[in-house]
């Protein structure tokens, strides 16, 4: 069949954010005394929101309510300064965004990004292109996996939910799809590994932004 509308995870899947959440993350836990983490320990800390990835670059033993909080200001302060030096879109993502642009195929953004970074990081470096809907984390939103943006999404734009694909490269990712009623997409190109996003129900795989098309028709 051919699908009517696609949704996209951001962070790993449109844009390569890593290096700078490394760096802002880093900054803060060096500042406090804590171990820093390699760029590449990032790829597993994402995905779930900014205070999980707070909570699971912190030592074990530092993870009180109070370091968790004070961390995740500073991280927030220090990525408001950073979010934009080393990110940039994936390689072949424009070239994708153009083409469904061209078979006026419906897109829109879900994730769990916080809304005001997300907004930030379309119009920095995705402005060419219309997306229905950005949804980030905020109030009165649940974060994926639950599925809610994704519905609202399809609502919004009067499409069958089964119509929708979604990519993401993370198992938040597979799962909000499948608990959607959406086709989920695995990004191999993101920050999580082939065998998480075959485990957590995706239907098809992609090594290129580009053969998302071969799926959507």
């Amino acid at each position: 069949m051919g699908y009517n509308g696609v949704i996209f995870d951001l962070d790993g899947t449109l844009l390569d954010t890593l290096q700078d959440l490394a760096d802002s993350m880093n900054q803060v836990l060096a500042e406090r005394g804590f171990p820093t983490h390699p760029t590449e320990s990032f790829r597993r800390f994402v995905g779930n929101g900014v205070a999980k990835l707070v909570s699971r670059a912190l030592p074990p033993g530092k993870r009180s309510e109070a370091v968790t909080s004070d961390c995740l200001k500073a991280f927030l302060n220090e990525y408001d300064r950073n979010w934009n030096r080393k990110t940039h879109p994936y390689s072949g993502v424009p070239k994708l965004l153009d083409d469904l642009t061209e078979r006026k195929i419906p897109m829109a953004v879900f994730t769990n990004k916080l809304q005001d970074f997300a907004e930030r990081c379309i119009r920095e470096f995705l402005s060419e292109w219309r997306f229905a809907s950005i949804l980030g984390q905020r109030d009165g939103l649940p974060g994926k996996p639950d599925p809610t943006g994704a519905l609202e999404i399809a609502a919004q734009l009067n499409v069958p939910a089964q119509e929708f694909l979604y990519l993401g490269d993370s198992d938040v990712d597979m799962k909000t799809a499948l608990n959607a009623g959406m086709v989920p997409v695995g990004a191999l190109w993101g920050f999580r590994t082939e065998k998480e996003l075959r485990e957590a129900g995706a239907v098809r795989l992609i090594s290129r932004p580009e053969e998302l098309l071969d799926v959507v028709r």
